[in-house]
């Protein structure tokens, strides 16, 4: 290793500062960056990273992980006894299948592509199970190897350049509904692929639609990487909507419905920020063209619709850390409306959120019970709920100590 090379934080036991500011350099965060993430000043960071001041209590130290998108508490805290994925869920047993389908680039005739009708149908019905199936990561894990390769088939099979940019249109769509797999699995590289392959097959498809699903969910990528992504994150969705923008004094429900995500996700990334007004103007701006959509419409991917505006308005005031708007958005969202089980267990994770940040943690892990029987693959994979699970394992309550433990157990932090 060259003698300027960042350290690693796991190869030795150091101090919990040490592993801190070496976290924080990774991310591309400043000690004032992260202190304002925190509520905190830029002096307490450095206070916690020279060991000036001590380690911090439980809730704070969750609170850090989150923001820097640790994949392994015990890589933040040193205790190698204790291992809390909260960003990484565990790896699926269907993962290998379906890394090795997306890996795979056979150049040598392999057989005969479906026809584009009848990858379209079962892309259709990979989309309900994804929505309808509490274990939707088992269904869809099951029926992405074979459609990742009669895709990827059809594409070059295509006789027409005409027939190769559906075909592409079919992949980068492949490619999405593999995206949703992929993430926050322990294949951080994998997930790239995935979400860059079906960028590049959407803009060869040439459809404002395709093209808008693939920066939507690459610009999730990037905000999900951490804060020193977000920058990222933005200038894909400000290039998807200058892109879109054009079409929309005519565009159909699914363009309409991608430009209102997108625009939501500017807002989501504001409001991560920070940035109060720029997070909520966006919010409306989503919400009045989800106004323009059919009242039962329902985007099949991004579930952008005139129902989940409610749940995006306390995914918008949780992320401002404004616990009694959270909650005053939460009572007036109405999860049933929610046609997508894993999306509705978001929501209600969501809401544990605002709960946790208005001072009522019963309620919160009640709604995360909520969460996980809606869809328990959607809870078990999400880095909060599993900070607010862990965070009240700790409680003074025996009773809420007890439940918060029940539920760990459920979601794999614990052993039974």
């Amino acid at each position: 290793m060259s003698s300027d090379a960042t350290p690693d934080p796991y190869a030795d036991k150091v101090a919990f500062g040490q592993r801190l500011q070496i976290l924080r350099t990774r991310k591309g965060l400043t000690r004032e960056q992260l202190g304002g993430l925190m509520g905190r000043s830029g002096s307490w960071v450095k206070g916690i990273e020279s060991g000036r001041l001590k380690t911090p209590k439980l809730e704070i130290v969750l609170r850090l992980a989150e923001i820097l998108r640790v994949r392994d508490l015990a890589d933040l805290t040193g205790d190698q006894t204790v291992h809390v994925d909260l960003f990484t869920g565990p790896g699926h047993p269907r993962l290998a299948a379906v890394k090795a389908a997306v890996d795979a680039f056979p150049l040598t005739p392999t057989g005969e592509a479906p026809p584009a009708a009848h990858l379209q149908h079962r892309l259709a019905r990979a989309w309900t199970a994804r929505h309808t199936a509490p274990n939707h990561r088992e269904v869809i894990g099951a029926l992405l190897p074979d459609l990742i390769r009669d895709a990827q088939r059809a594409v070059r099979q295509a006789d027409t350049a005409a027939q190769r940019r559906a075909a592409q249109a079919v992949l980068s769509e492949v490619y999405s509904l593999s995206q949703f797999f992929v993430a926050y699995q322990p294949d951080a590289a994998l997930l790239w692929r995935v979400a860059e392959r079906g960028m590049v097959a959407a803009q060869d498809s040439e459809d404002p639609h395709t093209i808008g699903v693939a920066a939507w969910l690459t610009a999730q990528a990037h905000r999900d990487s951490g804060p020193g992504h977000f920058d990222s994150a933005d200038a894909v969705t400000a290039e998807a909507l200058r892109f879109l923008e054009p079409q929309l004094p005519d565009a159909t429900n699914d363009v309409l419905a991608i430009t209102g995500a997108l625009t939501f996700e500017a807002g989501y990334t504001a409001a991560r920020r920070g940035e109060t007004g720029t997070a909520w103007r966006h919010w409306d701006q989503a919400r009045a063209m989800a106004a323009r959509l059919p009242a039962d419409y329902y985007h099949p991917v991004t579930s952008f619709s005139r129902a989940i505006m409610g749940a995006h308005a306390v995914t918008i005031a949780v992320e401002l850390h404004a616990g009694g708007e959270s909650v005053r958005q939460a009572a007036a969202a109405d999860a049933t409306t929610i046609p997508s089980r894993p999306r509705r267990a978001r929501h209600r994770i969501e809401e544990a959120r605002g709960y946790q940040l208005d001072g009522q943690p019963d309620v919160a892990l009640a709604t995360l019970a909520q969460a996980h029987e809606a869809a328990p693959e959607t809870i078990q994979y999400n880095g909060y709920a599993k900070r607010i699970v862990l965070e009240e394992t700790e409680a003074k309550s025996p009773d809420r100590r007890r439940r918060a433990s029940a539920l760990a157990v459920k979601l794999g932090m614990l052993a039974a």
